[in-house]
């Protein structure tokens, strides 16, 4: 039995996506498909264009047999915690073999070298990164300088590592590796190149586009979805429209999050996840300032506070987690559970062989673990469903923002 592993947010699912899994079920010969992805918040700190559901509804319609949650602590942190989290799952669950994930280049050993560096830290490459940080750069940026530095220093070409380690989506692929060394995993990791545009360009480029500009043509006039989109996606797509429950966008939110900021301390503030250096006092400012989202972002953001790093913090507000929280649950091993969101009838039969190797629990039905033993489960479950009743509130259809949604809906069933 082979189990191709995918880590995914699917926001939403397009055409590249399809490629991809289609891609990648080939190249590992695969019996199964399984993809850990992303709830309602994405890695880059925004809320999701559509629900879980809908998603999970949409990887089920186009090939993937069974979707597990990545819990929203994991799901929209930084590159390195978000990999942590969904490889964790993968490994921890004991059936998959294999994990496959889309980069700017088809060469595995390149991945695999520079993973190896970031898990050994030799001294050199923290001296030279530890200088970058003190020049205020950001961290991604101070991390690239100080492996091209360390390679280079070993005499190595770093022309074929360059594109690799400048691209955010090889990032994500190197810590995927990154994280399946240090849990001594058995799982495989392979790479299949990306075709077209670059995951986050804003531009339309035929069939195969991103889903950045997706998203952009959506909340600009919704027309030409069905060139880009799988015909069964789009469907689920208006129908989630149409009833009132998209599209989402993070100023759905900006009054949320600005009440939330006024009404908190500046020592409130510095208990979010990702805020350091005094950063608190930047937002507090920002937020009596501000009337909107987008100005709030502006007035935070800086050459070392990137755009992506301030949207989480903010987002963040509206999960509930700490960074108190955040720091016990990587001290506890990560990702407490694997909760499935959807599956077929193969999911079906992969989820019965789950249930007897898996070393963490299969939650199917949230409501049976919100009294359990484990106290770090049961917060990661309450840090959920309190980050779903905030994200309904972004609904534009009133009726469906009532709370308690995470112990209502039923797991996804395709037949």
């Amino acid at each position: 039995m082979r189990v191709l592993g995918l880590i995914v947010e699917y926001n939403p699912f397009h055409n590249g996506h399809l490629y991809h899994l289609e891609q990648a079920k080939s190249l590992c010969n695969a019996d199964y498909v399984l993809c850990v992805m992303s709830g309602n918040y994405i890695q880059r700190g925004e809320p999701a264009i559509v629900n879980k559901w809908a998603r999970a509804k949409m990887a089920l319609q186009c090939g993937v047999d069974l979707v597990i949650e990545l819990p929203v602590p994991y799901a929209m942190s930084s590159a390195e915690f978000f990999a942590f989290g969904a490889v964790k799952i993968l490994n921890d669950i004991g059936v998959v073999n294999y994990l496959c994930f889309g980069s700017e280049t088809a060469d595995i050993n390149t991945f695999d070298i520079i993973a190896d560096i970031l898990v050994s830290e030799p001294e050199s490459y923290k001296n030279v990164l530890k200088q970058e940080l003190g020049k205020g750069k950001s961290f991604p940026s101070a991390r690239e300088t100080a492996l091209k530095s360390f390679l280079s220093e070993k005499g190595t070409d770093i022309s074929d590592f360059e594109a690799v380690i400048g691209s955010s989506n090889n990032i994500l692929g190197i810590e995927y590796i990154k994280a399946l060394k240090r849990l001594k995993s058995r799982i495989t990791p392979v790479t299949i190149k990306r075709i077209n545009n670059s995951y986050n360009s804003e531009e339309i480029t035929g069939s195969i586009s991103s889903a950045t500009s997706i998203r952009k043509l959506i909340q600009t006039q919704k027309s030409q979805l069905d060139a880009v989109l799988p015909a069964n996606c789009l469907n689920i797509l208006e129908e989630e429209f149409d009833s009132g429950r998209g599209p989402i966008y993070p100023n759905n939110y900006e009054l949320l999050i600005l009440s939330n900021l006024r009404r908190m301390t500046k020592e409130e503030i510095r208990m979010l996840p990702y805020v350091s250096e005094g950063m608190e006092n930047r937002i507090k400012v920002a937020a009596e300032t501000s009337g909107t989202w987008d100005e709030l972002i502006e007035k935070i953001c800086t050459k070392r506070y990137t755009r992506t790093r301030v949207q989480r913090i903010l987002t963040g507000i509206m999960t509930g987690l700490t960074s108190v929280d955040f720091d016990s649950f990587n001290k506890f091993g990560g990702p407490q559970y694997a909760r499935v969101l959807g599956l077929n009838n193969k999911g079906r039969q992969l989820l019965s062989y789950m249930n007897k190797v898996s070393r963490i629990p299969i939650i199917t039905k949230t409501a049976d673990f919100t009294n359990s033993c484990n106290p770090l489960l049961r917060k990661m479950l309450k840090i959920e469903a309190f980050a779903t009743d905030m994200y309904v509130l972004g609904y534009p259809n009133l009726l469906y923002r009532k709370a308690g949604q995470e112990f209502t809906q039923n797991v996804i069933v395709i037949k």
